[in-house]
């Protein structure tokens, strides 16, 4: 079965990264949008990723613009948003497609590891989060509603 240190994505500078670099890290995989509703999570994610670092987890954001255009920029200006707006520091990538002919095969593998609600593959809406343990074994897929202090717990059982 595949993990998602298997993966390769490309960063938001435009260099390619091996997964397998968070090999025995927790891992919380969200994608993200600059101008939607749940924008402002990216305050708990980033305070989530200060918190447990240490310990062994990160975030990997991966903007996507599939969902009411909600992110319209170019990587530049999707990093720039990030530092100034919200101080994130935690990985952030180039945008991807998370459904359609186009996903990217490390949201195909997510998606089909950690169905949704019914057995459902399709993605609803920005800042879908999914939990990934050291081994790169995707656990479980949070709604956008859900916010990253509500995961933190699950977090933490499995650092």
């Amino acid at each position: 079965m595949a993990s998602v240190h298997d993966y390769v994505a490309t960063t938001i500078d435009g260099q390619p990264q091996r997964l397998d670099e968070y090999a025995g890290r927790v891992l919380l995989i969200v994608n993200v949008a600059s101008r939607c509703g749940f924008t402002p999570q990216y305050t708990g994610l980033e305070a989530l990723y200060r918190r447990l670092a240490p310990k062994g987890f990160a975030v990997l954001g991966f903007p996507c613009d599939q969902f009411g255009h909600q992110e319209p920029g170019n990587e530049a200006e999707i990093r720039i948003f990030c530092s100034t707006s919200y101080d994130v520091t935690f990985p952030m990538y180039a945008k991807v497609e998370v459904n359609g002919p186009g996903t990217h095969p490390l949201y195909a593998y997510l998606k089909s590891a950690a169905p949704g609600i019914l057995g459902t593959t399709a993605i609803k809406w920005n800042f879908t989060k999914f939990l990934v343990d050291g081994t790169g074994r995707a656990l479980a897929r949070f709604a956008p509603t859900d916010t990253p202090a509500q995961l933190a717990t699950e977090v933490e059982k499995l650092l």
